[in-house]
């Protein structure tokens, strides 16, 4: 199975489409890579699990996400997103996406 190239990358702004949020992505699975369990109790649209999920941190919030790609479309504001771990994974906010911090381990 060829596995799909990634719509969104770690950094950018998006918009969950169903759900009415914008985040930031700070990982990307190629495929889904979480438990059964938790896709079936989670995950009610049932969007493809062969095609990439996302992390992202959700604005205005302390929690985030894990979302399939065909739930997710690029954000059409670009803010500097409120989350208490944004400067963990990232430097400031340019005005258009974050860059993500080098880990050191």
């Amino acid at each position: 199975m060829e596995q799909q190239k990634a719509e969104f990358q770690i950094g950018q702004i998006v918009h969950h489409v169903l759900f009415d949020y914008i985040g930031v992505v700070f990982d990307v699975d190629p495929v889904f890579d979480s438990t059964d369990e938790w896709y079936d109790l989670v995950a009610r649209s049932r969007p493809p699990k062969d095609k990439p999920w996302y992390h992202v941190l959700v604005n205005d919030a302390e929690h985030t996400t894990y979302v399939a790609q065909q739930n997710l479309e690029p954000s059409e504001t670009l803010e500097k997103i409120q989350h208490p771990l944004a400067e963990v994974f990232f430097h400031p906010f340019d005005g258009k996406k974050y860059e993500k911090r080098q880990r050191i381990n």
